[in-house]
């Protein structure tokens, strides 16, 4: 007879799937821990957290930098200036001008904010403006921001400074339980992201583009170089910027720091982090090249036209914070759509480059029909060697074939010269690698922000664009990628000719559809597999081809 506590006809000590607890028993306490995580991983929407509602500068209001811009803009009317910023330094530069030249108010909103050296650097240009009155607000995405970032922790105690943390998932306040439920019941929030990058001053000028803030975007750092593109931005499309800020600053799901972290911090302990900033300052602005574009204040530069702005009608596209807030399968980017509306516009080439690259389906019928009307599609993304997310490339590999099937010209980005150590664990990490999201059309139209051509761009990650119409600006980034896909500096992807093909089955090497082609110690050379990638990269690469993830790459 069998025992009615357990689930099955023999008792425990007999059977494999039962324990010494009654199954039943077991089933229920599984079911109130995830009822028990589930509620320690609720939070409140931000509006429930005291924090004030607080919107852009008038565009009007009148300072130094509005009436620079309002000058230089009456001369071109219904345009807006824009100035491309592809060097690290010169990125850095800018960014530090804009804090320097700011009156009234900063507005920064960035995926990745690191405390690194670049990124004090910053800080300490932000601190100064706010000890000069500068309203400065920080958002950043909770992914990438941790409680060991007290630096930043300790500038929120400043009259005026306040940071925000978008969509937060397991940041400081959470115990490791509560991190654990947010893992096992709210898995669709860590993977829906803020992956908006944008800095604002005075809403006059921004900086818009693919760089986060941290040494890697900025040529600052040993192990890593991003090879990135920004714009600075003047004119009245700012306004449109500012307002997308204002939307997510005062969204639900941008919580103030202060309700997140352990730490407290007091007005007096600014003391402490403006020395330690400003003696960073003095050792290392200079070794960084981090001091504004030269000693001219940035609103006399554009005042004088000294910058070079290149004057364009644009337009300005923003996801909304919805697409994170209320996740929805119909949500359609308006960047994405946007893309697409325009890629039936080219008449002889269509440039795209993209450091992750995931085109489904839609995107090889995309590249066949633009190819069956004469349109040569180009692609630039990093290479296995290169990337810094294996993940992806094992989203991107599978279509390799069908793009050059559909006559895409296919170009992989090198480690630029310095081939990643496989020798260990670092071997996941690659030292140089291609960041800038940029696609061209006809060198006529100019797209570039912060989205990728992959499925997170377009369903999960909230992203912002500039659409530039101008031959010279679109032009001059069509160097720059004609430079990028140069034999130096990437892999020209081929299909393999059959007869290599089956010579190489003949001899008993496993047999590639694909060719690299590159210039290397001023000769060429062609592999048959992804080079330099190393075992650990492609071991990697293979895990993740065979995860059920493809959605999320």
């Amino acid at each position: 007879m069998s025992d009615s506590r357990y689930p099955c006809d023999v008792a425990p000590a007999s059977c494999a799937r039962c324990t010494r607890i009654p199954c039943w028993r077991a089933r229920w306490w599984l079911l109130a821990l995830v009822l028990c995580l589930s509620a320690c991983a609720t939070r409140p929407p931000a509006s429930d957290y005291p924090r004030e509602i607080t919107h852009a500068l008038p565009a009007a209001t009148p300072t130094p930098l509005q009436a620079a811009v309002t000058q230089a803009a009456a001369a071109h009317p219904g345009e807006n200036g824009f100035r491309s910023l592809w060097h690290g330094t010169d990125a850095l530069q800018a960014r530090i001008a804009l804090a320097v030249a700011a009156t009234r108010t900063l507005d920064l909103q960035y995926y990745i904010a690191r405390e690194d050296n670049t990124g004090k650097l910053l800080l300490e240009a932000l601190l100064r403006a706010a000890d000069r009155g500068v309203r400065v607000r920080l958002l950043v995405d909770d992914l990438n921001f941790r409680d060991i970032d007290s630096t930043i922790a300790a500038l929120n105690a400043h009259k005026n400074i306040e940071v925000r943390i978008f969509n937060p998932f397991a940041t400081a306040s959470q115990s490791p339980l509560a991190r654990i439920g947010n893992v096992l019941t709210h898995l669709d929030k860590l993977t829906h992201r803020m992956h908006n990058k944008a800095m604002i001053a005075d809403n006059q000028v921004a900086i818009i583009g693919g760089r986060n803030l941290g040494d890697e975007y900025f040529d600052a750092s040993p192990d890593v170089i991003f090879r990135d593109l920004d714009v600075l931005a003047a004119g009245p499309i700012v306004q449109q910027v500012s307002d997308s800020f204002d939307t997510y600053w005062n969204s639900r799901e941008a919580y103030p720091l202060r309700a997140l972290n352990k730490q407290t911090f007091a007005p007096e302990d600014i003391v402490k982090v403006r020395e330690m900033l400003r003696a960073h300052w003095e050792r290392d602005a200079a070794f960084f090249s981090a001091k504004p574009l030269n000693a001219t204040p940035l609103a006399t530069q554009i005042a004088r036209d000294q910058l070079d702005f290149i004057w364009a009608r644009a337009e300005f596209l923003v996801d909304s914070p919805r697409k994170v807030e209320v996740p929805d399968d119909q949500y359609e980017s308006p960047l994405v759509k946007r893309l697409r509306e325009l890629a039936p516009l080219a008449q002889r080439e269509f440039l795209a480059m993209s450091p992750y690259f995931v085109p489904h389906d839609a995107g090889i019928d995309l590249a066949r029909r633009l190819h069956e009307r004469g349109v040569a599609l180009t692609v630039l993304t990093n290479s296995l060697a290169a990337t810094d997310a294996p993940a992806v490339q094992a989203g991107y590999a599978p279509y390799r074939v069908p793009l050059l099937q559909a006559g895409v010209r296919l170009y992989e980005f090198k480690p630029v010269g310095r081939a990643p150590d496989t020798s260990g664990i670092a071997g996941l990490e690659s030292k140089a690698s291609l960041h800038a999201k940029v696609y061209v059309i006809d060198r006529q139209i100019l797209v570039v922000g912060s989205m990728n051509l992959d499925p997170r761009s377009e369903h999960l990650n909230t992203e912002l664009a500039l659409v530039i119409y101008s031959s010279k600006m679109a032009g001059e980034i069509a160097e720059l990628f004609d430079h990028g896909i140069s034999p130096k500096v990437s892999y020209h992807v081929t299909l393999a000719p059959s007869e290599e093909v089956e010579l190489l089955s003949r001899i008993g090497v496993p047999p590639s559809p694909l060719l690299w082609t590159a210039e290397e110690n001023g000769r060429i050379v062609t592999y048959n597999y992804d080079p330099q990638a190393g075992l650990l990269r492609n071991l990697a690469t293979g895990i993740f081809s065979i995860l059920p993830v493809r959605d999320q790459l």
